[in-house]
């Protein structure tokens, strides 16, 4: 007879998670469908305990009761599991100040992809249902599944803890939150914590703060990117005078957790307003200044896209903008299966490279463990070493320790564990396995040190040029032994994507004149040497920017953008350029590509539209602020930014609608024209 192997292949993964507690979904639930029972958790039951004997006592609850979602017990209506998928709309926070968690799971309901891992679909309250539920988790590098009962703690009618939407009557946040309480040893477990640690829990990705004043000034469009990375994304506010969850006089709530859920930039009067989406886990208790639900900025805002991006609603979700964000919020945590480096000026891109160290323990030393230098670091501590071979661009290291929770409620907000980086010298770089005594010189300085916000995750960003570095780990005094997991993250320069920087093929040298520019000229032309919108289209796009990545909105020319330059230098007016016309056009494209080459310095292939009256200086031209916000909005993407056809288009006619005044005007204040020349002059031109 085969003997099963255990642990079986994979055990601790996505698909293959550890059994918390030994107790196995499949199995407990065929036993109690067999002999006709509801399943009764022994492992975390229907008690005090499970509650939390300090929460029950703080709170001045009575002890709770236990029932279950039936329509009997808790309700006159059918439970539902899910009832037309999940939405953060589902979680209403009850008593537990667990917001930490619930605006982590109201970021996860907005990715399908990390939602799946935690929410397995083999259970309901109508197919097999036994009372028995299962939920999935990340802790220390291992997937774990964590099976409940559903029993929840009521008093009354009324829900201790997270509590279904009225009249939708689903129960998947409840029973998620009680799994994630079982996971910690209680709901009190749960009563306060970092967000960190939930976003990492609900994806095993890697979970990054910042503070919010010291972001970027392009914060909406690294929202707006994390957000299309699939990224998990919250924020909270800053602590009021008490430490308590109090709601202010402008609806935010101090000390709170949000789920940060969107950000646009919006057309507002004759520019653009950046705003970003945020819900609170309340359920109410909006933002009641610019943007927010029913503000004179909605009412006043004719952009296109309000009626899809707005809606009225007691819902705990709002808009605010940006500087009001900025001033009323503390920290962002941005969380995805790879580093999001939110700080660095270029997109993010690039391939990262992971190195895993599974079950690493470090021993206290009551002499040398709580120091917080390398200075006389012992051969005791685990050492781990990083090999940059080639230089890349910002933030090309990232390191990540997850220490496994110790199950138990502390209020100690110190992380056990702490680390330092040093780059090795060429003479010490021969053994890997370890490093000498006077390695540890006290006048050895470290890279950087660690910066965390949470007792559980330490990560830390690092631009770290060629070389051999070293992680030097260290464990305060207090703790005799730390077990953790370490991801080190090396990012790859991506050559994909740096040959696809924008650069010109350059034009002085290439028309007119040139008998090799002639024939390429002549190949895309009719036979009477003119050239029509759609050739134009194939000659910029296939001899003159072929290969080149010009920004993010789309590549090229486009044909409605080759209708107007056609339209604008037609003099003949028969929907062609000839060749003396087209001549003329080349000079204007080498113009306009030596300003945009000036302007756009980092040749990310597209101007800001905060940049764009630096071309229009260059040009020669000078505009009001009123019309240069109003070219942003006409030629601009969604995030204000200008491609290259979009400056040539503007530049162009801004240029031949200010011969056309002068040709036109007889005082130069002003001009005279007939309904048909103006029709003329404004509906081709």
């Amino acid at each position: 007879m085969a003997h099963r192997q255990w642990p079986p292949r994979n055990y601790g993964s996505r698909e293959n998670p550890q059994r918390f507690k030994q107790q196995d979904f499949n199995t407990l639930r065929d036993w109690c469908l067999s002999h006709g029972k509801l399943f009764e958790d022994d492992v975390f039951p229907a008690g005090v305990h499970s509650v939390g004997q300090q929460l029950i006592r703080d709170s001045n609850i009575i002890v709770p009761k236990w029932k279950r979602p039936w329509v009997s017990e808790l309700s006159r209506s059918p439970a539902h599991f899910i009832l037309d998928g999940t939405s953060r709309f589902d979680v209403q926070q009850g008593i537990l100040g667990d917001c930490w968690v619930l605006a982590a799971l109201g970021s996860l309901t907005q990715n399908p992809k990390f939602l799946k891992d935690i929410i397995p679909v083999d259970q309901s309250f109508t197919q097999q249902y036994a009372g028995i539920f299962h939920f999935r988790f990340w802790q220390c590098g291992q997937w774990v599944d964590v099976v409940v009962d559903d029993r929840l703690p009521v008093q009354g009618q009324d829900y201790l803890f997270v509590r279904p939407r009225q009249h939708s009557n689903e129960f998947w946040p409840c029973l998620l939150e009680k799994a994630y309480a079982k996971l910690h040893g209680s709901y009190f477990s749960l009563h306060s914590g970092h967000l960190s640690e939930a976003l990492v829990d609900f994806t095993g990705g890697v979970a990054m703060w910042f503070n919010v004043q010291e972001t970027p000034q392009d914060l909406v469009r690294r929202v707006q990117e994390a957000s299309a990375s699939g990224s998990l994304m919250a924020c909270c506010t800053s602590q009021g005078l008490t430490g308590m969850n109090t709601q202010l006089a402008n609806g935010l709530v101090s000390g709170h957790a949000y789920t940060v859920t969107g950000a646009k930039r919006i057309q507002y009067g004759n520019g653009w307003e950046a705003i970003i989406r945020v819900w609170n886990p309340w359920g109410s208790c909006e933002w009641k200044g610019r943007w927010s639900d029913g503000s004179e900025e909605w009412r006043k805002c004719q952009d296109p896209r309000k009626n899809k991006l707005y809606e009225n609603k007691e819902d705990g979700e709002f808009w605010i903008s940006y500087q009001d964000f900025r001033e009323h919020f503390s920290t962002l945590y941005i969380c995805n299966e790879t580093p999001i480096p939110l700080n660095s000026e270029d997109t993010p891109g690039g391939k990262w490279n992971l190195t895993k160290y599974e079950n690493q323990r470090i021993q206290g030393n009551p002499i040398m463990g709580g120091r917080s230098s390398g200075h006389g670091a012992s051969r005791k501590n685990p050492l781990y070493f990083i090999s940059v071979t080639e230089p890349v661009e910002g933030e090309n290291v990232v390191v990540t320790f997850t220490i496994m929770a110790t199950r138990s409620k502390s209020e100690d907000v110190t992380i056990p564990l702490s680390f330092q980086l040093f780059k090795v010298d060429p003479q010490f770089q021969e053994k890997n396995e370890g490093l000498p005594p006077e390695f540890f010189s006290q006048f050895r300085n470290p890279v950087q040190g660690a910066s965390f916000k949470s007792r559980r995750h330490v990560t830390k960003y690092f631009h770290l040029p060629p070389g051999t570095y070293v992680v030097v780990t260290f464990v305060n005094q207090e703790e005799r032994e730390v077990e953790f997991f370490l991801r080190i993250f090396q990012k790859e320069q991506d050559t994909h994507r740096n040959s696809n920087k924008f650069s010109f093929r350059e034009l002085k040298d290439s028309l007119p004149g040139g008998s090799s520019s002639e024939n390429n000229f002549q190949r895309h032309t009719q036979q009477d040497f003119s050239i029509d919108p759609s050739q134009l289209q194939s000659f910029l796009n296939g001899e003159f920017l072929k290969g080149n990545s010009l920004g993010s909105r789309r590549n090229g020319f486009t044909l409605p953008e080759c209708r107007s330059i056609v339209a604008l230098l037609d003099l003949q007016v028969n929907g062609r350029l000839d060749r003396s016309e087209f001549d003329q056009l080349w000079k204007h494209l080498v113009t306009y590509q030596d300003i945009f080459q000036k302007v756009d310095k980092k040749k990310s292939g597209f101007l800001l539209g905060s940049d764009l009256w630096k071309a229009v200086h260059e040009s020669g031209f000078s505009i009001s602020d009123e019309l240069l916000a109003r070219m942003v909005l006409r030629y601009g993407d969604e995030a204000g930014r200008i491609s290259f056809p979009d400056l040539v288009c503007f530049l162009l006619r801004l240029k031949i609608m200010a011969k056309a005044f002068r040709n036109l005007t007889e005082d130069g204040k002003g001009l005279y024209l007939t309904e048909t020349q103006w029709m003329n002059l404004s509906m081709y031109s």
